[in-house]
């Protein structure tokens, strides 16, 4: 499950509990089925943006409301159960572990890159760095005009104001962290 559908469900179920509203009471008030609001609550269902739009007017609440990440102060990303947000067929996989609108200021990604991939990153704009943290493999990177091979148990930092590139050049697939650090 993406992170948000992740939200959605979270706060779905947390709006409803606060209005003390059951199921049957929320279906009745938005015009969404009970079913459909359960799989939604559950994070079995994506819902479409008239369905969202229906629950909103329904609730009496923003767009944000769902989507915003729910306050936690302890959480567990599974990455097994996350969905790459991008991916090429033998070149290389992104999973955005701790996306940025969780807290506005950094976001944390693992990538891994077959043999012979690359991938090419646009500039994240002005104050922005990003941390690389290999975990297998050897990533070489290419950012503001140097190139740099980072091994496992080394972190690479680098400012990320211009596009950038990660190549692995070797014969096994290099898996690495990547924490993005917005407004340094």
């Amino acid at each position: 499950m993406d992170y948000l559908s992740q939200n959605v469900a979270f706060n779905l179920k947390r709006i409803r509990a606060a209005k003390g509203l059951s199921l049957d009471m929320l279906a009745e008030q938005t015009g969404v089925s009970k079913s459909m609001l359960s799989q939604i609550e559950n994070g079995s269902a994506n819902p479409s943006l008239g369905v969202l739009e229906k629950i909103i007017a329904g609730l009496r609440i923003q767009i944000n409301d769902l989507l915003e990440s729910p306050p936690v102060e302890n959480m567990i990303v599974d990455i097994k159960e996350l969905i790459p947000v991008k991916e090429l067929e033998g070149g290389y996989r992104i999973w955005n572990c701790l996306p940025f609108n969780d807290n506005n200021c950094l976001e944390m990604y693992k990538m891994d890159i077959e043999p012979g991939g690359i991938y090419m990153s646009g500039g994240h704009g002005e104050k922005t760095r990003e941390y690389v943290i290999v975990t297998a493999g050897v990533v070489t990177i290419e950012c503001n005009g140097k190139i740099q091979d980072v091994t496992v148990d080394q972190v690479y930092r680098f400012d990320t104001n211009q596009s950038h590139i990660y190549r692995n050049n070797r014969f096994e697939k290099v898996s690495f962290v990547v924490y993005m650090l917005k407004n340094i």
